[in-house]
């Protein structure tokens, strides 16, 4: 699976929940939090503008004037003179200390003739300490396990008739959705795996069409020999590779 493969899982899951879920459904907040945590830990790229509207309503991010930023009046000159889009979190490749892009929105980011600031990130804490974000907007995005929120995107999908997005997350396996030191025993019995697995198989996600590469081949998993690999992918077909 490719990086553009993540980008279009994370947005498309985005879509399909704001979709199907309430207005004043706070969850997706945390839900939206989650993916694109998800989605730093690949070498992905903005793609937050695709579903801008949505983010913004949703109270994942925050829109406001660049004058608003708390270190406008120090770096006045800085900040009128961005012509185009700008995160604010310097990163340096070459110190010691640097560990990735996991972090680079941390301080927001400049898209003219707006800053962007996202919740539960350091510009955001920095704006509830001054009070420019209140009440529901000053709480914390909880954290949510991966496998819960891949969990609702599939119910959400089942919903909206999009089996291919249940089959997508799905094909991503047991390393990236859930915790790597469970053995399948402990898979078989997890609550949340198996509803997953049931939402794949009542929808028809697990003969939907994959693209090359989603799914091991049957000889591929011989090859590893690994029992939680074979049995997870086991419920995907082989003709929807």
């Amino acid at each position: 699976m490719s990086m553009h493969d993540i980008e279009d899982l994370v947005s498309a899951s985005v879509v399909v929940l704001d979709a199907r879920h309430a207005e004043d459904d706070g969850r997706l907040r945390d839900w939206f939090t989650a993916l694109y945590a998800f989605q730093a830990g690949f070498d992905c790229s903005h793609t937050q503008g695709r579903v801008l509207d949505i983010l913004l309503r949703r109270g994942h991010t925050y829109r406001l004037a660049l004058h608003e930023h708390p270190d406008y009046e120090q770096r006045r000159e800085f900040f009128d003179g961005l012509t185009e889009f700008q995160t604010l979190r310097e990163v340096d490749e070459e110190d010691d200390d640097f560990a990735g892009y996991d972090d680079w929105l941390e301080d927001g980011y400049v898209d003219p003739p707006w800053l962007y600031c996202e919740a539960g990130t350091a510009l955001w804490r920095r704006l509830v300490d001054a009070g420019r974000l209140r009440g529901r907007d000053a709480v914390a995005p909880a954290r949510v396990a991966l496998l819960d929120v891949v969990t609702a995107v599939a119910e959400a999908a089942e919903r909206h008739g999009d089996p291919g997005l249940v089959a997508a997350w799905y094909a991503l396996g047991p390393a990236l959705l859930v915790d790597d030191l469970m053995d399948v025993e402990e898979l078989r019995d997890d609550p949340a795996v198996t509803r997953l697995r049931e939402i794949v198989e009542r929808c028809g996600a697990a003969s939907a069409e994959l693209p090359d590469g989603y799914r091991p081949t049957d000889e591929q998993l011989d090859l590893l020999g690994d029992e939680r690999q074979t049995w997870w992918y086991g419920i995907l077909t082989t003709t929807g590779r």
